[in-house]
């Protein structure tokens, strides 16, 4: 049972550093699944396991940005109790794209392109992308604080969020693009991820446990001792990956994360070419 905790602790901090950094959470757990395995974990465990240890990065957002999220929180002007309430709005105008688009696609998505291959090439797509973006950046932000983000702005960067249901294109590297396009600074689009991502992981890792519990899907005692292991190093990992991330941005541009994901893609090519060939 320590052998598959330490497990656990090195999925935590996979998961912790990689759902804030737009490298994608979901292609660096494929990788680590390749090679670190639970015992007697079946496929279904590990597709709610995935899911699941979302929970513990969710709850650092909550608990870094408590204050801010709070409309009822003491002290609080009027005009403050009003931005964030406008702030939630926000939320759930972006929220839109996900329910209508991405819960009837989530299930064949998963079950067609949940593979090496694909994750690969979205790692490289989105790496050209953020390198094309950071180049050709000449205009400056029009967006300068979540005050000033429409309604408009947010429905369309929940639009970009969809992409991110084809594994490898990274969610929080999907709105971080979605925001900056549509105008709005670095600073802005990555606070701006980081609240999205409260309501839409935890409803989908809500759905997924539902779905595969109502479908039978059995987990035994050490295996809610793995997942719990694994959301609580994923909610510390990403108190300092958040923190991280916000203080990057403010002095840095997204290039280096971009050539990340087409080194790491080009690896995973690679790696998926000499598999099937064996």
């Amino acid at each position: 049972m320590f052998l598959e905790i330490l497990k656990a602790v090195l999925y935590g901090i996979v998961e912790g550093i990689t759902e804030w950094l737009p490298v994608s959470s979901t292609g660096h757990l494929i990788l680590v699944e390749e090679w670190v395995k639970f015992r007697s974990a079946t496929p279904e465990f590990m597709e709610m396991f995935n899911v699941v240890i979302q929970l513990g990065a969710i709850l650092a957002v909550m608990v870094i940005y408590f204050d801010r999220l709070n409309p009822f929180k003491r002290g609080k002007t009027p005009n403050q109790v009003r931005l964030t309430w406008q702030l939630w709005a926000k939320v759930v105008v972006a929220c839109i794209p996900a329910i209508v688009i991405g819960l009837p696609l989530d299930d064949w998505l998963d079950a067609h392109f949940y593979n090496l291959p694909v994750v690969a090439t979205m790692l490289i797509v989105y790496g050209i992308v953020f390198i094309w973006m950071e180049n050709d950046r000449r205009q400056e932000p029009v967006v300068t604080s979540l005050a000033k983000m429409s309604y408009k702005t947010a429905f369309q960067i929940g639009l970009f969020q969809v992409l991110a249901l084809i594994p490898g294109t990274s969610r929080s590297g999907a709105t971080i693009i979605g925001g900056m396009l549509m105008g709005t600074s670095r600073s802005v689009a990555t606070e701006f991820t980081f609240y999205l991502a409260i309501p839409v992981m935890f409803g989908a890792s809500l759905l997924k446990v539902l779905k595969l519990l109502g479908f039978g899907v059995g987990v035994t005692a050490d295996q809610w001792v793995v997942l719990a292991v694994a959301m609580i190093v994923a909610f510390i990992v990403s108190l300092v990956a958040i923190r991280f991330l916000t203080g990057y941005v403010k002095k840095n541009d997204f290039t280096i994360f971009g050539k990340y994901r087409i080194v790491l893609g080009v690896l995973l090519l690679v790696y998926a070419g000499i598999k099937w060939l064996l």
